[in-house]
């Protein structure tokens, strides 16, 4: 197992030393950019961190496709992500309780699919909006899946690549890599 973490404009600095990747929230939505991506970006390379990015995305029922397709290149132009970087969709109910389909998540996972042809592309999902409320197993490239317990051990059945089993003190998590290599491998066999 890999060890990393993940993190937000919450976490404007973090310790990387010692990890094996480190995830970055890039965008939200249409127009929120994280502010300190490119810093926290760096600082995980510094450390030889493999390095992903994550969009945030918004949904609510009857949400366009055009609208679905803006968020994934608004994305797509907006992560900062360089060859080998991972690219992921956190999908999850916003701060007013709206959540995105299923659909839609699988939408915009194909758009950045298309945009980005050169990056692997993950979604990440808690394990109680994961089991009950998608519709399909769609996932992309990978399944990164939160639930709250023992690093590596989340309960389900489903493959998955990444586990963030805490957010104390911050958003900590597994990968069923090997070794860094092999992550590094895996992410950059587009």
């Amino acid at each position: 197992m890999l060890h990393g973490i993940d993190v937000s404009s919450h976490n404007p600095s973090f310790e990387a030393e010692g990890l094996d990747f480190v995830i970055v929230k890039a965008t939200e939505g249409r127009s929120y950019t994280n502010p300190y991506r490119a810093r926290q970006a760096a600082q995980a390379r510094r450390a030889r961190c493999v390095v992903g990015f994550y969009h945030f995305l918004l949904g609510r029922r009857g949400l366009s496709l055009a609208r679905i397709k803006a968020q994934a290149r608004y994305f797509a132009e907006n992560c900062g992500a360089e060859p080998g970087d991972i690219l992921a969709l956190d999908w999850e109910t916003d701060p007013k309780g709206r959540l995105a389909t299923s659909g839609q998540k699988d939408k915009f996972l194909r758009e950045v699919n298309k945009l980005r042809p050169d990056h692997r592309v993950i979604l990440y999902v808690n394990r109680d909006l994961w089991t009950r409320k998608s519709t399909g197993d769609y996932r992309a490239d990978g399944l990164w899946i939160a639930d709250y317990r023992k690093a590596g051990h989340p309960l389900i059945r489903d493959e998955w690549l990444f586990h963030q089993y805490t957010s104390k003190p911050l958003d900590k998590n597994v990968a069923d890599f090997k070794s860094r290599d092999a992550l590094k491998e895996w992410a950059s066999a587009v």
